[in-house]
């Protein structure tokens, strides 16, 4: 077992980290560059040494493409203690993959954007020296989530690191992070595994079916995550199902109206049930700390705390909004990449095979110019969504033009 094993698809990026991590060791281990020599080091040039350590890594790649595998994976590899960085058994490896290691920081956000005081917070905590790992590691997981503000709060922090602290940001692309933090960062680009790949994982590791584990894999367009839980639950593929049919099926200004309630009523069921379990649990838990029993009033300065906790749910219950619907209008885009596969006759193995009637009805009523226009619709609500328009009016637009045209 490597740390490795489940950044599939990206050899190039694991030759990358692994000859980082060794170069890490030599400084660990107070080893100069210029004393190493070929047979200590498996991965080190011609010359004799191995690419220097950085300290700011910028990891991105498409959704699903494993960007923050990959930086759990280095952040791994730093701390190990085994034979070859990233070896996966030693206490170094397994309690970072674990998220136990005290000197692995890993921060994600489940609301729109990471606010300034939750940045401050983790670069203070980035000061402290590692107490028992080898480096203290910082692994940002939705850098493309601070505004500008926040983004300058980490700056300083990137531009001054502690001896032996490593930042690693992970982002959809480079252009989602501002100019000064990316030019201080070494860039990896990820790139989206193949389908055959991401089925191999999962028939490897979770034991799934491979025919199965393939159709989930071109379902989820290789996301790793998704294909995971589509192989796994057979009721999230049937939902998935339903998502995609209702509003390529639409014929009528009536028809697409209804589509679109239909996707807002469903994204925010499956965000309230994301969420809902958890924003109940810290209610009653900030309850208890106040002091306020079941059915009691809560006083002045407990309702002030608790208005503060409703805002942090409402942040959190948007942003799983946003990210349901997202994730179903990626769906429907990949119906319309099978479509048009089908209509310039490409030859390419359709992304829904399980929807195949779908696709060659869409193919046979529409021109290829009439696809790249739904389309151009769908990408605009997505664009929308991300811009705060109202969810039903964006999605109403979209379903609408995604009409069959008047002859």
């Amino acid at each position: 077992m490597s740390v490795w094993d489940e950044l599939v698809g990206q050899d190039a990026v694991v030759a990358v980290l692994e000859e980082a991590a060794w170069a890490a060791r030599r400084v660990v281990e107070g080893i100069p560059a210029d004393q190493v020599t070929p047979g200590d080091d498996p991965v080190a040039g011609d010359s004799g040494t191995a690419r220097s350590m950085t300290h700011a890594w910028l990891v991105t790649g498409p959704p699903g493409s494993g960007r923050s595998v990959a930086a759990r994976a280095f952040a791994a590899a730093l701390q190990c203690t085994g034979p070859v960085p990233g070896c996966g058994e030693c206490a170094g490896c397994r309690t970072t993959l674990g998220g136990t290691n005290a000197d692995v920081l890993s921060v994600s956000t489940d609301k729109v954007q990471i606010q300034i005081a939750e940045a401050r917070d983790f670069v203070q905590r980035a000061q402290v020296s590692p107490s028992q790992g080898r480096w203290r590691v910082i692994v940002v997981e939705d850098a493309d989530r601070m505004t500008e503000r926040t983004s300058n709060v980490l700056l300083k922090a990137i531009e001054e690191p502690p001896e032996r602290t490593v930042w690693l940001l992970c982002a959809p692309s480079p252009e989602d992070m501002i100019t000064t933090i990316r030019s201080r960062c070494r860039h990896l680009g990820l790139r989206i595994p193949s389908a055959s790949a991401v089925a191999d994982l999962l028939v490897r590791r979770d034991g799934v079916d491979p025919g199965v584990a393939l159709q989930a894999a071109r379902a989820a367009q290789s996301h790793i995550g998704l294909a995971r839980a589509l192989a796994r639950d057979p009721e999230m593929r049937e939902r998935r199902r339903r998502i995609i049919q209702a509003p390529a099926r639409v014929r009528s200004v009536g028809e697409a109206v209804m589509a679109a309630q239909d996707l807002v009523d469903i994204a925010k069921e499956q965000s309230e049930a994301q969420v809902g379990a958890r924003n109940a649990e810290e209610r009653a838990a900030l309850m208890r700390q106040l002091g306020v029993a079941d059915g009691e009033r809560a006083t002045p300065q407990s309702r002030s705390q608790l208005r503060q906790l409703e805002e942090e749910q409402k942040r959190r219950s948007k942003r799983a909004m946003q990210d349901v619907l997202d994730r179903a209008l990626v769906d429907l885009l990949g119906i319309y990449r099978d479509v048009l596969q089908v209509q310039l006759s490409t030859g390419q193995t359709l992304v829904n095979e399980d929807l195949a009637d779908l696709v060659s009805d869409l193919a046979l009523e529409s021109t290829p110019a009439q696809t790249m226009g739904r389309v151009d619709a769908i990408e605009d609500a997505r664009r929308r969504l991300g811009a705060n328009v109202s969810p039903f009016l964006a999605l109403e637009a979209m379903t609408i033009a995604l009409r069959p045209q008047a002859s």
